[in-house]
């Protein structure tokens, strides 16, 4: 990968959870100028610049939804954006609707303007979810617009590339299931399932955060990257767990999906599998429906890529793309969870 990241300004909204942190840690391996970190968590800021102690990254509070903050933040001279800030746990949302079109919609337009109004910003990437694929909850409603938002930015300027990396589950995350899940037999010693049949894209976040580079060299402006991610039965991620953190007295309470919860997901729709390329093993690109006024997507090629065409009829939900209990265990353990 060459160095894009060398000298240059790059912002994180959203940058002091999970996603964030990791992304600091290897971005300042690239030798950037200044990584700020923008986002409205007083004690996650606190935390991580405990955990940094590099002068180059500068924290700013703020929120996404204040076009003012945002301003101020984008006067030092902007050239990367990674942009991380969401409402991301699907009940909130579908808890409080508002507060999560407020952020994960009115927000990227927020973003959105203060980029194209900055002019300096070489490449904008909103890291999205598979949860905007045919979407069923307000989360992936948020997303789903919020990456369509994105890719008819590039219709906007010249001067921005803006694309979007669609993701699943990342493993270890805030709030997510693995240390739920590691907390609740601690505490509790049992084990709460929506459903044993459920199945959900897992990947480690170092792994997440190298193929978000990938795209951040190659992309163009207009794609959509999407991660191919392996997916697993929830269950049998529930059977290593109670092996690592139970005993035979763990209990398995089995609820039922909540409201908005899909039994799997989805990467990939089928509405968009005519305009899906494959990259390589790791990412599928997804061309974009509307003109980007960038170049051609139909016929542009990359002589890295060695690209190939899907037919209508493929598939790419969390139920044909499963990989077994032993696979699960090898990325549990990559990531520090199990020994």
């Amino acid at each position: 990968m060459s160095n894009i990241f060398q000298n240059q300004t790059i912002l994180i909204p959203g940058g002091s959870g999970s996603w964030g942190n990791e992304l600091t840690r290897q971005l300042l391996e690239f030798n950037p100028k200044k990584i700020i970190i923008f986002s409205r968590g007083e004690i996650a800021q606190v935390a991580m610049q405990r955990k940094f102690t590099d002068s180059r990254i500068k924290f700013v509070i703020g929120d996404v939804r204040d076009r003012s903050a945002i301003t101020r933040v984008f006067s030092q001279g902007i050239d990367y954006v990674f942009h991380l800030a969401a409402l991301k746990h699907v009940p909130i949302c579908e808890n409080e609707p508002e507060e999560a079109v407020t952020t994960n919609i009115l927000g990227i337009m927020n973003m959105i303007d203060a980029t194209i109004q900055a002019g300096t910003v070489n490449k904008f990437f909103l890291v999205s979810t598979d949860k905007a694929v045919d979407p069923v909850n307000v989360y992936g409603n948020t997303k789903a617009i919020a990456e369509k938002m994105i890719i008819k930015a590039n219709c906007r300027t010249e001067k921005t590339d803006f694309l979007c990396i669609r993701a699943g589950n990342v493993i270890g995350t805030n709030g997510s299931l693995v240390p739920f899940l590691i907390d609740r037999i601690k505490t509790k010693n049992e084990i709460i399932l929506t459903d044993r049949k459920m199945t959900r894209y897992f990947m480690p976040i170092q792994d997440a955060i190298r193929l978000l580079f990938f795209a951040a060299e190659k992309g163009i402006g207009g794609e959509i990257y999407v991660m191919n991610m392996p997916s697993f039965y929830v269950d049998d991620l529930a059977k290593l767990l109670i092996a690592e953190y139970g005993n035979q007295q763990t209990r398995v309470n089995v609820t039922g999906a909540r409201e908005g919860e899909k039994i799997h997901e989805t990467l990939i729709s089928r509405s968009e599998v005519p305009r899906t390329k494959y990259v390589n093993s790791d990412f599928n690109v997804i061309y974009p429906a509307v003109n980007v006024d960038r170049t051609n997507f139909h016929i542009w090629d990359h002589p890295e890529f060695g690209y190939k065409t899907y037919t209508p009829s493929a598939v790419f939900d969390s139920l044909h793309s499963l990989h077994d209990i032993e696979y699960l265990r090898q990325l549990l353990q990559k990531g520090g969870f199990i020994a």
